[in-house]
């Protein structure tokens, strides 16, 4: 039976089903024009000068973790064995791209309200020989951007921005995703907006973009620019540099479809983002002093991806339980995102350290879930959570 709340529901409507129709129509469905003009449409909204498309936003955390080992740049190349510092908690493929590129991870409480950064422990975590961080932005809330820029104050030190779950969140007047050197977005189903799969990598790095485009297919030199910054001027003859393979790159492009639902779906991402914050103010008022569990403390304007419930550690009540409670009731539920990923069995083979203690990222992984958040009213869902006791 489906649930009466759950995590993901679709926003397409006749707009998305007419794009998808106008590709087959084409009969052209690998990456073409409909990706070029969401990538710059993408782009513009954002405030950024680039974007390139891939097939998901863990692809786009890869691509934007290799173009950085491949750029000329010194402030921005990075090497293997060069130490990236990184939240607690996150999705896998924050984590997993850093791994296979040699970078050694630097695991960092959390903030057990906001469930971003706890700022002190980061300061305090900030070394030598910390070359970049990794700026999550959790359930689509904004990390507090102006103290991060106060403790890197002039240090060279790269940021790479997972915006995955916080597409049309904002920090002060910028959107999240702006904020790192690259930032990364996701068009999964069950996220802001919907490409079937999809995600982006927006820079402002005009070699950066470069490096993207060319290791987004494979390495080759077909999809640069005449002038660019990666060889330079490309030959005259499109037959010799067809196949022109001038960096270890993959195959990550996006489809057609992907595009055109793209283009469709960026239109209405004022609005599907209004419907979440509507809803996440009913969620606030109606249960900010819940006895049992508080809410994720908002930063800046989150885009609400979901709704993180954390006991209380008074509260009489295990996860298991308030689980089974929601189910009665018809919510979906998970955990908060993978909880801690320093504890997973995985880590045996990521380079790694654990800065200090993660207490705060112990108790989310033990405590803590959430419920989906849609860009519709949700009338009824808040005060049936308030129900529970």
């Amino acid at each position: 039976m489906s649930a009466r709340f759950p995590l993901a529901t679709s926003s397409w409507d006749d707009a998305e089903y007419d794009a998808l129709q106008r590709v087959i129509k084409s009969g052209m469905f690998s990456m073409g024009r409909e990706v070029r003009a969401f990538e710059e449409q993408f782009a513009d909204y954002f405030g950024a000068r680039f974007a390139v498309m891939v097939n998901s936003g863990s692809s786009a955390n890869l691509l934007m973790t290799a173009a950085l080992f491949y750029s000329q740049n010194p402030f921005l190349h990075l090497k293997p064995g060069d130490e990236i510092v990184v939240p607690a908690v996150s999705w896998s493929t924050t984590y997993y791209p850093l791994a296979q590129y040699g970078l050694v991870q630097k695991f960092v409480d959390i903030d057990i309200a906001t469930l971003n950064y706890d700022l002190v422990a980061l300061a305090n975590a900030i070394s030598e020989k910390t070359r970049a961080i990794m700026l999550v932005n959790l359930l689509g809330n904004p990390n507090e951007f102006e103290r991060i820029q106060g403790i890197v104050g002039g240090r060279d030190i790269v940021l790479l921005e997972d915006n995955c779950e916080s597409m049309g969140a904002m920090y002060g007047n910028r959107y999240t995703g702006t904020f790192g050197h690259v930032g990364s977005f996701s068009c999964f189903f069950s996220h802001h907006i919907s490409t079937m799969e999809g995600g982006m990598v927006i820079t402002d790095d005009e070699e950066l973009y470069h490096i993207m485009l060319s290791m987004r297919a494979h390495g080759w030199t077909r999809d640069l620019p005449k002038e660019n910054l990666v060889t330079g001027r490309k030959r005259d003859s499109a037959l010799e540099e067809s196949f022109n393979f001038v960096l270890p790159g993959y195959n990550l492009r996006p489809l057609e479809m992907s595009g055109a639902l793209g283009v469709e779906q960026l239109k209405k991402l004022p609005r599907l983002i209004e419907g979440r914050r509507r809803n996440a103010e009913s969620f606030i008022e109606r249960l900010v002093d819940h006895p049992l569990f508080f809410l994720q403390a908002e930063i800046g304007r989150s885009s609400w991806f979901g709704f993180a419930l954390i006991l209380r550690p008074e509260a009489n009540l295990s996860r298991f339980d308030l689980v089974e409670r929601l189910h009665q009731l018809g919510f979906e539920c998970r955990p908060i995102v993978t909880g801690n990923f320093a504890r997973k069995p995985v880590m045996s083979h990521i380079p790694h350290e654990i800065h200090a203690a993660l207490p705060n990222a112990d108790y989310l992984d033990v405590h803590g879930l959430f419920i989906g958040n849609h860009h519709y009213p949700m009338p009824d869902a808040a005060e049936l959570l308030a129900t529970i006791r």
